[in-house]
């Protein structure tokens, strides 16, 4: 056979075997969407209304949107659909409520309620990635909303532009888990508050300086609440704000994405999560540590529940 024939056939056949293992791929990622499993049905959450899902089958442009997660094992087309499904809040739109939302969208959680009552300032731009210059002086949490919708249109966000109190134990209970970006030890209080008395998970994060810690807080489980370990507020200058004290611009971002990945392994139940450890990262010095904590039993918040 001449050289050339034979160059020809074997570009051809080698074209052949990469259409058929392409076709295969989308077989098996068509395979596990079916097989994925369908959430609670939506509803009305206090004054927000809960979006609708778009349906339970799995777009084309969804499997090949979440492929990469879909090949993974631990979440396949199941963990995909149950991400799909899951509705969550995130409070405060901030350094880190910025990331979380960005990566939560991205992996395909299906509803998301974002909770702040703030404005784009210039100064947020150093760390909230979110948001653009052409933001400044729009309510984040539709800044955020728009950013999202262009980000993954599949994800139905619901823009809440208010804080969240200790009186929302209803609000909280028509969702699967609340991610707390909030910057102050008054609203982490009462964020916890809510969440305990509403029996839903809450993965809780902070940063200061070059230093930023998280945990899943889940008393449900018998992990701690925040109050158990943090039962005080601090002193006033013990604990100053990051407007007081600075904090590097990319700080947020690591512990933010932690966070993301916490409640992406709390939907699909994938791995082990952060409940019962306390996770810090000292960022200046590149170190991390992860400390065992405890449910307080004497808990004024969380000690009278099993």
């Amino acid at each position: 056979m001449p050289g050339g024939a034979l160059g020809d056939m074997r570009h051809w056949l080698i074209l052949g075997v990469i259409a058929a293992l392409v076709m295969g791929y989308r077989g098996v990622l068509s395979r596990l969407s079916r097989r994925a499993v369908s959430g609670p049905a939506p509803g009305m959450v206090g004054a927000v209304a809960v979006p609708e899902p778009v349906g339970n089958a799995i777009s084309d442009d969804e499997l090949d949107r979440y492929a990469r997660h879909i090949v993974l094992r631990e979440i396949g087309g199941p963990g995909q659909q149950k991400l799909r499904n899951a509705r969550v809040l995130i409070v405060g739109a901030g350094a880190l409520g910025a990331p979380v939302a960005l990566y939560l969208a991205a992996a395909g959680v299906g509803r998301i309620t974002i909770a702040d009552d703030d404005r784009v300032s210039l100064s947020n731009l150093q760390r909230q990635v979110i948001y653009g210059g052409g933001d400044i002086g729009q309510p984040k949490v539709h800044a955020a909303a728009r950013r999202l919708a262009d980000l993954n249109p599949h994800v139905q966000v619901t823009p809440l532009p208010r804080r969240i109190t200790a009186d929302d134990v209803a609000l909280i209970r028509g969702f699967d888990l609340v991610l707390d970006g909030t910057d102050s030890f008054r609203s982490r209080q009462a964020v916890n508050r809510a969440c305990t008395g509403a029996g839903v998970a809450l993965v809780g994060g902070s940063i200061a300086q070059w230093e930023g810690q998280l945990s899943v807080w889940d008393p449900v489980h018998d992990a701690p609440c925040t109050a158990c370990i943090f039962p005080d507020e601090p002193a006033p200058g013990l604990a100053p704000s990051c407007a007081e004290a600075g904090v590097v611009g990319a700080l947020p971002g690591v512990i933010g994405s932690l966070m993301a990945l916490e409640a992406i392994k709390l939907i699909t139940g994938a791995g082990s999560v952060a409940r019962g450890r306390l996770l810090i990262l000292d960022g200046l010095w590149g170190e991390t540590r992860s400390i065992a904590i405890r449910r307080n039993p004497d808990c004024p918040v969380c000690g009278s529940r099993g």
